[in-house]
């Protein structure tokens, strides 16, 4: 028996003709089950202009966050979810019966429901490339697993170190390697993080969030030195099905 929902949803970011969300809820609402729902993006320049689209778009039920907005949308929000606010990063809002916008993080689940199936003994120690929102999931769900990890960054700074301090001792001691940075990204697809890529091992994950393309460069230069790889497509599926059971519980 199917379900008129009519409910409106969308992905708020920066240049995102390319995302995922959008393709993602719009095959999930064909056909009868979810007849009446939306999924549209919302392309904004800049954070400030999303008080003028929640003002213009009242009918919204639930929307995304992805680049650049995941940290800067949180002042707007009214209030958080305490996972959100442990991991300073939002990527799901759910607006409220009462017309409130509530913030959660579902990165962290997608990526610990993707990464946990490839843990092995060995698996003790982790490099994050990049510091933006993503990574905080990341970060967050790295901790619940029990695995430590130094960020990676261009530029060192307190509990961040640079490319440039990657070695074949770093890579003997950390055994994950994940990519949170756009660097690879299509159409850039040439591109891939500035890592000494022959120090991979068997014993390696490297792990992109990237999905597009399925193998990025940086997958690909892993995976000749054998080690296991996984590409971000599969943790874009478990974050939007947890955003979906946040909007609609």
């Amino acid at each position: 028996m199917s379900t008129i929902l009519r409910r409106r949803y969308g992905l708020l970011g920066r240049n995102i003709d390319y995302s995922f969300s959008k393709g993602y809820f719009t095959n999930k609402f064909e056909g009868e089950v979810f007849k009446g729902c939306s999924y549209e993006n919302f392309d904004i320049s800049e954070i400030n202009y999303f008080t003028e689209l929640i003002k213009n778009n009242p009918d919204l039920n639930g929307m995304n966050v992805t680049i650049p907005y995941k940290q800067q949308v949180i002042p707007f929000l009214d209030k958080m979810s305490k996972k959100a606010s442990q991991i300073g990063a939002v990527n799901t809002i759910k607006f409220t019966k009462k017309g409130k916008l509530k913030g959660y993080n579902t990165d962290c689940h997608g990526f610990k429901k993707s990464l946990k199936p490839l843990l092995q003994s060995h698996h003790k120690k982790a490099l994050i490339l990049g510091t933006g929102g993503a990574s905080k999931g990341v970060a967050f769900a790295l901790d619940e697993l029990g695995i430590l990890y130094t960020f990676v960054s261009r530029e060192a700074r307190e509990d961040v170190i640079d490319y440039s301090l990657i070695n074949a001792t770093t890579f003997d001691n950390y055994q994950i390697i994940i990519n949170c940075t756009p660097v690879g990204t299509s159409p850039n697809i040439e591109l891939a993080p500035d890592l000494p890529y022959e120090f991979f091992t068997e014993k390696h994950i490297a792990f992109d969030l990237i999905y597009n393309p399925a193998e990025t460069e940086f997958l690909k230069r892993a995976k000749l030195k054998g080690a296991t790889t996984k590409n971000g497509y599969d943790m874009l599926v478990f974050q939007a099905e947890k955003a979906w059971q946040i909007w609609n519980r």
